[in-house]
């Protein structure tokens, strides 16, 4: 065993010895929670301040700004139901993001998987036209599925088995998933009827996804909510997650133990990217019947933040994504009322990003939050 991993396994040691004793008081886990769920919203209140000095400076009203990401995000039922509508996405895209980094791995790559698992289910539709419904929205949903667990999983299998750099590989082939979409959809996969803009065929209304009773909203949401909810159960509740848990801490450590720290990298990559490209496929089924360029709409980009600001944990996902999908709803609203181009929503994402990676330099630098500051003595 060499010094590395000798050092890490007396570490999670320790850390294992100490749990009694941090947990021995009911204030000192009150303190350990505290600074995940404090820490973030300071890091967000920051973005959304340094955003409207920002207004401040041209000339808008900061006030008026938000009050109407409020009106355009929730502030009607019609609101509601587009903000819904963009929350489940972001809801797969941040997971996609989330179960690798409980192996300390950085993959922002869950828009090329969103837009492969778009096409994948529209080519798939051509397919199985005619098909019966429930055969037919099973197929469609596991095409895109597997399209985004294979893309998103050989990033896995890049980084075990070669070295490459997860976050750098998935950046770049999500640049090739939205080059090959764009070949196939205005190629080979083309209806010759879309003129205008390029797509694969519409897809049979049997294969499409309708809307939930309540809240109007197609039942993406309600599997995105209970991906959240599993893969919690998975991360927190399962040998594997708390494997998975072990690795991130140190992976050399982790493989002295004989833990399959490759499988579980290949694995936890796979999922993620099939829950994006499930993403994709109700993208395709459910909102725009057919794939085309629509598909690659910064959904992926935003699950980043929304992962981050969730600090990658999957049940936080699902606030975190009803936020930013509001914001996104109120673009339009914003760009009406108050002349403001359709990115500034993209600005603010952007001012809350680095004050959220700023604000991991502060963890563990307050005693305030220190469970041995108020466990028993």
């Amino acid at each position: 065993m060499d010094q590395q991993a000798e050092k890490g396994l007396n570490m999670a040691q320790a850390q294992l010895m100490d749990l009694p004793a941090a947990r021995s008081d009911w204030r000192a886990r009150i303190a350990s929670n505290a600074e995940g769920v404090l820490i973030p919203i300071s890091a967000l209140l920051l973005g959304l301040g340094a955003f409207a000095l920002l207004l401040f400076l041209q000339g808008k009203s900061p006030v008026q700004f938000f009050q109407l990401v409020w009106l355009g995000g929730f502030g009607t039922s019609f609101s509601w139901q587009n903000t819904l509508s963009r929350a489940a996405p972001l809801l797969m895209a941040g997971l996609c993001v989330a179960i690798p980094a409980r192996l300390g791995l950085i993959v922002i790559g869950g828009e090329g998987a969103i837009v492969i698992g778009g096409v994948a289910a529209g080519a798939s539709a051509i397919v199985l036209t005619g098909t019966s419904m429930p055969i037919g929205i099973i197929a469609m949903a596991s095409a895109g599925a597997l399209a985004g667990a294979i893309w998103i999983g050989a990033i896995g299998a890049l980084r075990h088995w070669r070295g490459v750099n997860e976050t750098i590989a998935s950046l770049l082939l999500a640049y090739i998933a939205i080059a090959l979409m764009n070949h196939l959809v205005e190629g080979p996969l083309r209806d010759p009827g879309s003129l205008n803009k390029p797509s694969t065929p519409p897809i049979d209304a049997a294969l499409a996804v309708g809307k939930m009773p309540w809240p109007n909203v197609h039942w993406g949401l309600l599997v995105g909510i209970l991906a959240c909810v599993l893969t919690w159960v998975l991360l927190e509740r399962t040998t594997w997650g708390f494997s998975a848990r072990i690795a991130g801490s140190n992976m050399r450590a982790a493989q002295v133990q004989g833990l399959p720290v490759g499988w579980l990298i290949i694995g936890f990559t796979a999922l993620a990217g099939s829950l994006a490209g499930l993403a994709g496929y109700f993208e395709v089924a459910a909102v725009h019947g057919s794939a085309n360029a629509s598909l690659a709409s910064g959904y992926g980009y935003s699950g980043i933040l929304v992962a981050f600001l969730a600090r990658h944990n999957p049940l936080a996902i699902i606030p975190v994504a009803l936020l930013l999908a509001g914001f996104e709803a109120s673009s339009g609203l914003l760009q009406r009322r108050m002349g403001l181009p359709d990115a500034s929503v993209l600005v603010l994402q952007g001012f809350v990003f680095v004050a959220i990676l700023t604000s991991e330099a502060v963890y563990g630098r307050f005693h305030l939050f220190l469970p041995n500051r108020w466990g028993k003595s």
